[in-house]
């Protein structure tokens, strides 16, 4: 299973440097992972630099894979995971999402770069 945070998907959308580096979890619809969060973050960014439209239609190519919502659980494992390792609140929900799922984790966040199970790829300029 595999979860792109939303650093992942915007690099995606926009065809930036790394986004071949996206291509193997976003084509296997089957195994992808998308936590409810990393929808509300690319829908917000790309509402704010492209419009509605280009918004609404990069939520619906996020909708292929299966969206994960937040519940009291995922919640409170969030919690856990963000202490333990500084995280802040959306990175949090991805972490947990993926270890629900027992999924490999795809980013270019740096806050994610020394946890376990995790693919980073530095960004690009």
């Amino acid at each position: 299973m595999n979860v792109v945070d939303s650093s992942g998907w915007l690099e995606y959308f926009v065809d930036g440097p790394n986004a071949r580096q996206f291509l193997p979890p976003l084509r296997d619809h089957s195994k992808l992972i998308v936590p409810v969060v990393t929808i509300y973050e690319v829908f917000k960014v790309v509402l704010r630099e492209r419009g509605e439209n280009e918004a609404l239609l990069a939520v619906a190519v996020m909708q292929r894979g299966t969206v994960v919502e937040v519940n009291a659980k995922l919640a409170i494992e969030a919690a856990v995971l963000g202490v333990k390792h500084h995280l802040p609140l959306a990175d949090s929900l991805i972490l947990a999402t993926a270890r629900a799922h027992s999924a490999t984790i795809w980013t270019q966040d740096a806050d994610f770069r020394s946890i376990s199970n995790v693919k980073y790829f530095p960004p690009k300029k």
